[in-house]
């Protein structure tokens, strides 16, 4: 079945930002392609007729916001793997990220594995592991948002050895900058 756009300009030709390293040791000239548009391929479980396309709340929203595609119950102090009902496949060169919901928060409700990646060979039905931080157990209404989503570029990455040399004073780890 070809792809088809649901919604959204068409896609623009890339515009390329360069990086050079300077100094001994200068790691090569890397080039990142920047989109305006991509198109994620999604796919509607069979048993999720509530699935909705992710969309942005307004046209300036940095992520698209992501539905629950059944009821769910969460209990305090228990992840829950809400289902979204849609699986998902990133364009080249992306990936996507799952984000929790800010207002969600406020009502106790956390993302535990925050942020979430979808690696573009992901073929399973994107879920959102949620939990209970404060109060009672919670309901989830199908059609409810659930987490946020972005479409990330990824920079083609290696790693090489070498020797890391401190370019500060700073000593520490987990809240060595304050709390």
């Amino acid at each position: 079945m070809p792809s088809r756009s649901l919604g959204g300009a068409s896609p623009q030709r890339h515009r390329r930002r360069t990086s050079q390293g300077k100094g001994r040791g200068a790691l090569p000239r890397h080039t990142l392609p920047i989109a305006t548009h991509f198109d994620v391929e999604i796919e509607r479980m069979p048993d999720a007729p509530a699935a909705r396309v992710p969309v942005k709340a307004t046209e300036d929203s940095a992520c698209f916001d992501l539905y629950a595609a059944h009821d769910a119950e969460l209990l305090p102090g228990q992840v829950t793997l809400v289902r979204t009902g849609l699986k998902m496949r990133a364009p080249p060169g992306t990936f996507l990220e799952i984000r929790p919901r800010s207002g969600l928060s406020t009502k106790g409700v956390i993302m535990v594995n925050a942020p979430g990646t979808i690696d573009r060979d992901y073929p399973q039905e994107v879920k959102v592991p949620l939990s209970v931080l404060f109060g009672g157990p919670r309901t989830l209404r199908a059609g409810e948002r659930v987490a946020q989503m972005r479409v990330v570029p990824e920079a083609r990455t290696g790693f090489r050895w070498g020797r890391v040399e401190a370019t500060t004073d700073r000593e520490g780890g987990f809240g060595s900058t304050g709390a």
